[in-house]
């Protein structure tokens, strides 16, 4: 088994948000689109509830998701972007009655208020790739290294991508990005100096 890799064609990822929205399942839809927009990981997504993302003083989504991550303690700002916001959107839409505050975004179908587990994620994640007939080692982790991927890819420095996962140092930071030697091509192909 290898490293899990990030979803590195912006096709792919957009096969993968069509894939659950032609069956009609918003609710992994907006996992994946959350999961890539904000580089949380799995366990810190599956917790969110409606407060984490709905001002309902202001009945309207927030800009920020505001979490204490689970597994460094630290306290994590994340700006919700369009892609977040239209997708939640959908998935208030379809949830009509369950938008309290306390309920969770991605329910599991079975129990009162209970969001999926993470191998439940990993399964909806593995299967509609295998079914997209992609290739490479795809998990729930993906969708947070693919956030890094492609923001770096646009030019944003690994120092700022560091800071936004959280990372303790440079070195992990490196790995997520998931590097490979059509990258390296891609440098080679257009530094002509």
């Amino acid at each position: 088994m290898g490293t899990t890799q990030p979803i590195r064609r912006s096709e792919e990822i957009e096969h993968l948000k069509e894939y659950f929205l032609n069956k009609e399942e918003v609710r992994n839809y907006v996992l994946v689109t959350m999961g890539i927009n904000t580089a949380l990981r799995i366990s810190d997504l599956l917790e969110l509830c409606w407060s984490d993302v709905w001002n309902y003083s202001m009945n309207c989504f927030k800009k920020h998701l505001v979490i204490e991550e689970k597994k460094t303690k630290k306290l994590q700002i994340v700006y919700l972007n369009t892609a977040c916001i239209n997708a939640l959107r959908l998935l208030r839409e379809q949830s009509r009655n369950r938008v309290d505050a306390e309920w969770f975004l991605f329910q599991s179908r079975v129990g009162y208020n209970r969001h999926i587990g993470r191998n439940r994620a990993y399964s909806i994640i593995k299967k509609a790739w295998r079914e997209l007939g992609y290739e490479g080692n795809i998990s729930c982790h993906s969708l947070r290294k693919t956030f890094g991927y492609h923001a770096w890819q646009n030019g944003v420095s690994p120092a700022i991508i560091m800071t936004i996962y959280n990372h303790s140092s440079m070195e992990i930071t490196k790995r997520y990005l998931s590097i490979d030697q059509d990258d390296k091509d891609q440098v080679y192909q257009t530094m002509i100096l």
